[in-house]
């Protein structure tokens, strides 16, 4: 059993329990976005709903990385904590984001397989799903700080065990601020890059401006770029599955948080190229918080989807959301 006042204790350390704990999340439903209903197009999205969500753990937060990563809509958030955060979405009778439930909290490690030891080496900002032969064995997992990317097992849809790093350029390596590594996906197998994990920085700069990025693949291995934005950088990133790319961008403007979404064509993404995507959904104020989380799913009605969340950064003035929306057909 979880021992709230131990955990709470451990963490004002800064030493995270060495073992998994269970967490009770409570979703409360979202069903409005920048004045759109459930069903209702905005920009040139469907908004499907969504969920708020809030816990009494003490470790339930800082979700900055979401992938999927079993049966029954399994999700798997990375925390900027360190942690790993599995449990499953459900979803109502007219197939909108229900909740989230069988929660589980573990902590990260390092290769040796102890727990990471300090906030230094904890920063992780993005996850994604590593796949053989159709079925998923592990996850990706990139750092800020101490900035580099992990590779975690996956037994029945949970990640664990020690890390497996996996080499990234020196350029990469040495920028070891909190504005590095914020996004990696990993191409679908209609990509022309299959197989090849991406990796965008945040505020890692090349000549012209825009925000260095890397393809780590046997074929497809080499520096590219995504083009910068005004107020926004990029925070995300996930494919479609005729490897097409969605970036999610996210900023700050006058005190509000701010929050785009652009969709690259699959042909742009490969070495040495400037990827720039059309703006497909862009919103600021209270229908969003602090985006940094996104994967791409298919509903209970088969209806492929893109799942959007915020990391809160253990504040209690920010939200834990969870939103989702559809191609237009």
């Amino acid at each position: 059993m979880r021992r709230p006042a131990a955990i709470a204790a451990a963490i004002l350390a800064g030493v995270m329990p060495a073992m998994a704990v269970e967490a009770t999340v409570t979703a409360t439903q979202v069903t409005q976005f920048n004045n759109a209903a459930v069903g209702e197009i905005v920009d040139k999205l469907i908004f499907r709903g969504g969920i708020a969500m809030t816990s009494p753990d003490d470790t339930f937060g800082g979700l900055s990385g979401l992938t999927i990563t079993g049966p029954n809509h399994q999700a798997l958030f990375a925390t900027d904590r360190g942690n790993f955060v599995t449990g499953h979405l459900i979803y109502d009778d007219a197939n909108s984001l229900f909740g989230y439930i069988g929660v589980t909290i573990e902590p990260m490690r390092n290769s040796k397989g102890d727990v990471l030891p300090r906030q230094y080496a904890k920063d992780a900002e993005s996850v994604d799903t590593v796949y053989r032969d159709g079925a998923p064995v592990a996850v990706r997992v990139s750092f800020e700080h101490l900035t580099r990317v992990a590779e975690f097992k996956l037994t029945n849809g949970i990640p664990g065990g020690p890390a497996r790093e996996i080499p990234i350029p020196d350029w990469l390596t040495d920028a070891r601020t909190n504005e590095t590594l914020e996004s990696v996906c990993i191409a679908p197998p209609a990509s022309a890059v299959a197989g090849s994990t991406l990796l965008i920085t945040e505020e890692v700069l090349d000549e012209a401006g825009n925000h260095r990025a890397q393809l780590l693949g046997q074929d497809d291995h080499g520096p590219l770029s995504y083009q910068t934005s005004p107020v926004v950088n990029p925070t995300e990133c996930a494919f479609l599955p005729n490897g097409d790319l969605l970036v999610l961008e996210r900023g700050i403007s006058m005190l509000n948080f701010v929050m785009n979404l652009r969709r690259v064509p699959a042909a742009e993404v490969r070495p040495d190229n400037l990827m720039v995507g059309e703006l497909l959904l862009s919103a600021t104020g209270g229908s969003i918080d602090n985006m940094e989380a996104m994967t791409v799913h298919t509903a209970p009605d088969g209806e492929l989807r893109i799942l959007i969340g915020s990391d809160n950064n253990f504040n209690d003035w920010q939200r834990s959301l969870l939103l989702e929306f559809a191609l237009p057909k």
